[in-house]
């Protein structure tokens, strides 16, 4: 797994804006590195990993890796509306 320095993507800002005015509470997880997402996501009760993606943007092969063996919920998000409909927020 990766252990570069974590870049944050120009559409993070306004999907966290989004999930925050949903209710949800947000933790920024890109810092963290070794491909882990980069958020972790608190709405209802529940805990939700978010990797953020811009419109075009796919998963590195590390990021693949950790999604192919996390056995919790995980979801990569290309817009807020994907970040609020996986979460539950909106359908």
């Amino acid at each position: 797994m990766s252990r570069r320095a974590a870049r944050v993507d120009a559409n993070q800002s306004s999907i966290v804006s989004a999930l925050r005015k949903a209710g949800a509470s947000v933790q920024h997880l890109h810092g963290v590195g070794q491909d882990c997402p980069d958020l972790l996501v608190g709405y209802r009760a529940q805990n939700y990993v978010i990797e953020i993606k811009t419109p075009k943007g796919k998963l590195k092969p590390g990021q693949a890796l950790w999604f192919r063996d996390w056995r919790g919920q995980a979801c990569v998000a290309h817009t807020a509306e994907e970040a609020l409909k996986s979460i539950g927020a909106i359908k």
